[in-house]
C-alpha cells in the first residue's frame, strides 16, 4: 500500500466510521450497556459501513441518482440510531402488548426493516431478501394459508412492536450474537490476516505435505482447515487459499475441476473448525445459552474426523489417479518458515484464554492485541502503519457484512416464534416420520440442505433450527447434538449443487466449470457427509462425557470414516472395483450411524476392516491376480 493510497484509505468515511466501530465495542466490552443500547447502536453503524463499502452498482441508474440513493440509505441508517438513542428510555421501561405504539415507532420500524432488507441484498443477494420477504408475507397473510399453516395474522403496529421494538425480532438473539461474539473474531482474522498468518498457515501446509503423494491437495486440506479455524467462512477461506492452491494442484496433473472441487469443501470444512468456527456456531452458543467453549470443543472431534477423512480421500485418490507431488525445488520455493513461527502464538493465546475460563469477546480481544506485539519478535516479521491500517479496514468492514444479513435472519424467528409456526412445523414433522428418527433426521437433513441452497450457512442455520431442532428433540436426541447436526448439514450445502456458494467461488478462481466443480466438491463431501448421525446417536462425539468415553467415541468415529475414505478413495494397497468399494462403503456407512459400540457397530466396523485387510494381504501375496478381480 502507497504512502498516498494509505492516506486516502485513513481519511476515507468509511475508515474513520469503522474506526468509530471498533472503538464502540471495545468501550462496551469493559462497560457493557443496555441490550437495547448496544444492539441498535451496532445495527445502525454496521447499516452506514454496508452501503459506504457497498454502493449501488446498477449502472442502468445515472450515477447522480445511485449515489443520491446511497446517501439517503446512509442517512435513514443514522435516523435509526438516532430514534433507539433518544427513545431508549422509553423503550427500556415499556411493557410489551400493553404500551401503546407511536406512529414514530411505525415509521422507525419500517424503514428499519427497509434498510435491512436492501443491506441483506447487497451483501448476500436477492436469495437471503425472497426469505425475508415470504417470512413478512406470511406475518401479515398468514390467515389466508390452509391447515396448520394457517394463524391469525399480524396487524402493522403488533408487527412493528415483535420486530424493531424489543429484545427480540430484528435486536433478538441474532445481533445479540453480532455483538457480543462475532465482531471481536472477525477483529482477530482480520488483524492476524493482515501481519501474515494466513500465509503462514499456507506454506506450512505446502512445506509439510507438499512432497507426499497428491502433496498439492493434501496442501489444500491442511490450508484451509489452518485457515477455516481463524476465519470461519467457506467462500473468503477458498479466496484467500485458492489463489495459491488451486493453481499448484493443476500444475501437478489434477483437472481444473476436482483441483476447484477439493478447494471448495476443505474451505467449507472450515466453518466446523475450532477454535474460530462459523458465524452460525456464536449463534448456536446464544441459542443454547452455554459458553462457546463448550461449542468449540463439541465442534473439535467432527472437525478433526472431516478433515482426517478427506486428507485419506485425496491421498487414495491421487494413489488411484498417479497424481506427482511437487518437486523439492517448487516446495523449497516457500519463505523459510522458521523465522516466523511465532507467529503461530496469537491463536495459541486465543485458544489458552478460551480454555482458561475467559469470555469468548475478551480472549478474542487479547488476542487481536498479541496479533500487533508478536511480529515483533523477530526482525523478519515486523509490521508498520500498513498492517495497522489494514486490520482497521477490514474488520468493521468485515463485521458489518455479517451483522446486516443475521439481523434480517430475526425477523424469521420473530414470525416463527409468534405464529407459533416452529412448534406446528415440529409437530407435522414428527407426524410424517411417524415418530422415526432416523427418517426425521432425513428430512431435517434434506430441509437443511435445500435451505442452504444460495443462503450464507448462518441463514440456513437458524431457519433450520427454529424449524426442525424442536422436532429432533421431541425425540429424544440432546439440545446440543440437535443443534449441531442442523449446523453440520447447513454448512455442508455451502458445496451441494445446484447452488453451491463455496464451489461457485472455487470456479472462478481456479477458472474451472461451474457444474463440474459443485459436483466435484459435493463427491469429496460424501466421505463425512453421515457424520452427523454418530453424535445423535453418542454425544461423546461432541465432547461429552468422561474421558475414557469422548476417546471411544473419537477413535470409533475415525475408524468409521476412515473405511468410507477407503471406499471412496478406491484404492487399498492396489485400486479397487466397484464391488469391493461397495463393501467397504456400506460396512462404513453402518459404522458411522450405528452407536459406538453397539452390535451393529461392531458388526460394520469388523466387516469393513476385515475386508481391508483381505485386500492388502492378497495384494501383497498375488498381485497380479488381486488387480485383475479388484480393477475396474
Amino acid at each position: 500500500m502507497s504512502a498516498l493510497t494509505m492516506r486516502k484509505t485513513v481519511l476515507s468515511p468509511a475508515f474513520l466510521v469503522g474506526v468509530g466501530f471498533v472503538l464502540f465495542q471495545t468501550w462496551i466490552l469493559l462497560e457493557p450497556q443496555q441490550p437495547l443500547f448496544e444492539r441498535p447502536i451496532h445495527l445502525s453503524v454496521a447499516l452506514v459501513l454496508l452501503f459506504l463499502y457497498r454502493p449501488l452498482t446498477a449502472f442502468w441508474i445515472p450515477r447522480p441518482i445511485r449515489i443520491s440513493l446511497d446517501g439517503l440509505a446512509i442517512l435513514g441508517s443514522i435516523s435509526v440510531g438516532a430514534y433507539y438513542l433518544t427513545e431508549f428510555g422509553r423503550l427500556t421501561t415499556r411493557m410489551e402488548n400493553v404500551s401503546p405504539v407511536f406512529d414514530l415507532d411505525v415509521y422507525a420500524g419500517v424503514l428499519l426493516v427497509g434498510l435491512l432488507l436492501e443491506g441483506a441484498r447487497r451483501a448476500v443477494g436477492w436469495i437471503l431478501v425472497a426469505v425475508l420477504g415470504v417470512s413478512i408475507a406470511y406475518a401479515f397473510w398468514g390467515n389466508a394459508l390452509p391447515g396448520w399453516m394457517s394463524f391469525r395474522g399480524f396487524g402493522l403496529e403488533e408487527a412493528i412492536e415483535i420486530s424493531t421494538m424489543t429484545t427480540a425480532g430484528v435486536l433478538g438473539i441474532t445481533t445479540s450474537t453480532s455483538v457480543s461474539f462475532i465482531f471481536y473474531f472477525i477483529l482477530f482474522g482480520a488483524f492476524y490476516a493482515a501481519v501474515g498468518g494466513g500465509q503462514l498457515f499456507i506454506d506450512l501446509a505446502i512445506r509439510g505435505a507438499g512432497r507426499a503423494t497428491g502433496g498439492t491437495a493434501k496442501a489444500a486440506v491442511i490450508s484451509s482447515s489452518l485457515m477455516g479455524s481463524i476465519s470461519g467462512s467457506a467462500v473468503a477461506n477458498v479466496v484467500s487459499t485458492g489463489v495459491l492452491t488451486i493453481p499448484l494442484m493443476k500444475r501437478t496433473g489434477l483437472s481444473a475441476h476436482r483441483a476447484a472441487g477439493i478447494e471448495a469443501i476443505s474451505s467449507t470444512g472450515g466453518q466446523l473448525m475450532p477454535p474460530i468456527m462459523g458465524v452460525a456456531a456464536f449463534v448456536m452458543a446464544e441459542m443454547l445459552n452455554v459458553p462457546y467453549v463448550t461449542i468449540a470443543l463439541a465442534g473439535l472431534i467432527p472437525a478433526l474426523a472431516f478433515y482426517l477423512a478427506l486428507l485419506a480421500v485425496v491421498d487414495l485418490s491421487a494413489r488411484r489417479s498417479g497424481i506427482r507431488a511437487l518437486t523439492a525445488e517448487e516446495v523449497s520455493s516457500v519463505d523459510p518458515i522458521l523465522p516466523r513461527l511465532h507467529l503461530l502464538l496469537p491463536p495459541l493465546i486465543l485458544i489458552g484464554a478460551l480454555l482458561s475460563g475467559y469470555s469468548a469477546a475478551y480472549s478474542a480481544v487479547v488476542a487481536s492485541v498479541s496479533c500487533l506485539v508478536v511480529p515483533f519478535l523477530s526482525r523478519h516479521t515486523w509490521i508498520g502503519w500498513e498492517e495497522l491500517v489494514t486490520g482497521l479496514r477490514d474488520a468493521p468492514k468485515q463485521a458489518a457484512e455479517v451483522a446486516v444479513p443475521i439481523a434480517g435472519i430475526g425477523l424469521v424467528i420473530a414470525v416463527a416464534i409468534q405464529s407459533n409456526l416452529a412448534l406446528k412445523f415440529a409437530g407435522s414433522l414428527v407426524d410424517m416420520a411417524e415418530g422415526s428418527i432416523f427418517l426425521s433426521l432425513a428430512i431435517a437433513m434434506l430441509g437443511c440442505i435445500i435451505m442452504g441452497m444460495g443462503l450464507p450457512t448462518v441463514a440456513a442455520y437458524i431457519i433450520g433450527a427454529v424449524l426442525f431442532v424442536p422436532a429432533i428433540q421431541d425425540l429424544g436426541v440432546e439440545p446440543l447434538a440437535a443443534h449441531f447436526f442442523i449446523f453440520y448439514y447447513c454448512v455442508l450445502s455451502m458445496v451441494t449443487p445446484p447452488v453451491a456458494l463455496a464451489s461457485f467461488a472455487a470456479a472462478g478462481v481456479g477458472d474451472a466449470p461451474v457444474i463440474k466443480t459443485s459436483m466435484s466438491a459435493f463427491g469429496f463431501s460424501l466421505v463425512a457427509f453421515f457424520v452427523p448421525f454418530s453424535f445423535v446417536f453418542d454425544s461423546a462425539v461432541l465432547w461429552q462425557g468422561t474421558a475414557a468415553e469422548i476417546a471411544l467415541g473419537a477413535a470409533a468415529l475415525l475408524l468409521s470414516t476412515a473405511l468410507w475414505a477407503i471406499a471412496f478413495g478406491g484404492w487399498c494397497g492396489r485400486s479397487l472395483g466397484w464391488a469391493a468399494r461397495a463393501v467397504i462403503g456400506a460396512a462404513g456407512l453402518v459404522s458411522v450411524i450405528a452407536p459406538s459400540g453397539s452390535s451393529w457397530w461392531f458388526g460394520g466396523i469388523f466387516v469393513g476392516w476385515s475386508a481391508v485387510l483381505v485386500i492388502v494381504v492378497l495384494s501383497r501375496r498375488a498381485p497380479g491376480v488381486i488387480q485383475a478381480k479388484l480393477a475396474d
